[in-house]
């Protein structure tokens, strides 16, 4: 792995790990970070042993806070257009990451406030503990994100009161409108997030990366066409496997014949 300032990155059992580590700025998404953490993830998603990515933050506080707000002082006395141009290249990058083939989970293992937030509700699942804490910061600032994100995680009208009132969301709201797939205890949370991240990368690359493209792509389609996208997937794209490829373990314990 490459030498990062901002991050660390790690792998274990077909995992790719992440982790935000700027814990004494509360792992605060400065360029430097968000340029680091896309280069982690498409490295990873381009990597054939890696079948799933987790992301986290350093420390026991944040995942991240989110944008540098020092960062974004210092930019005001730049050339507005430079900076405006470097903000786009960030949020494209935000986008590239989500629709990421891979499979991505969050360990939130703090708050995840304004860009943090956006980043968390961007990955496919989360996975928090007591010490979560969400938090739509952007109209509280005269700002607007996660209107591309946080629909899809848990549903319009609970989006439009998270991003309408940049409330803070404790864990168990989050559990219970799906911004979180399970609430375990802080103790548990590494262990838990690598249950699952391990289970996926356990599974075949391709159908699972199949699975995450046709999502995304039938978000918006409607039922028939879901059908069609997935039968074309299964027979032009990914060739199927075969029975003994496909279930080696079932076949060991009972055997390649059916009983008589």
């Amino acid at each position: 792995m490459s030498d990062y300032k901002t991050i660390l990155t790690e792998v274990e059992n077909g995992v790719g790990i992440v982790t935000l580590n700027r814990p004494e700025k509360l792992n605060a998404m400065n360029r430097d970070l968000n340029t680091e953490l896309q280069e982690a993830v498409f490295n990873f998603d381009s990597d054939p042993a890696i079948g799933c990515i987790v992301i986290t933050g350093s420390g026991d506080r944040a995942f991240t806070a989110g944008g540098d707000i020092h960062e974004q002082v210092a930019d005001e006395g730049c050339d507005p257009n430079e900076i405006a141009e470097k903000k786009r290249q960030t949020r494209y990058g935000g986008y590239r990451m989500a629709a990421a083939d891979t499979p991505t989970i969050g360990m939130i293992n703090g708050i995840a406030y304004g860009g943090g937030a956006v980043l968390a509700s961007s990955l496919d699942m989360r996975i928090g503990s007591e010490k979560t804490k969400f938090r739509f910061l952007a109209a509280a600032y005269k700002r607007i994100n996660a209107t591309w994100t946080l629909p899809n995680q848990v549903g319009w009208p609970k989006a439009k009161e998270f991003l309408f009132t940049a409330k803070i969301v404790e864990a168990q709201e989050a559990l219970d409108c799906g911004l979180l797939n399970h609430l375990v205890p802080s103790a548990d949370l590494r262990n838990k997030t690598m249950e699952i991240a391990t289970m996926i990368a356990g599974n075949s690359h391709e159908a699972v990366t199949g699975c995450k493209r046709l999502l995304l792509q039938d978000m918006n389609a409607d039922l028939e066409q879901q059908w069609e996208n997935e039968q074309k997937y299964a027979r032009d794209i990914m060739p199927n496997a075969s029975a003994t490829e496909a279930f080696p373990e079932f076949l060991a314990r009972k055997g390649e014949r059916a009983a008589e």
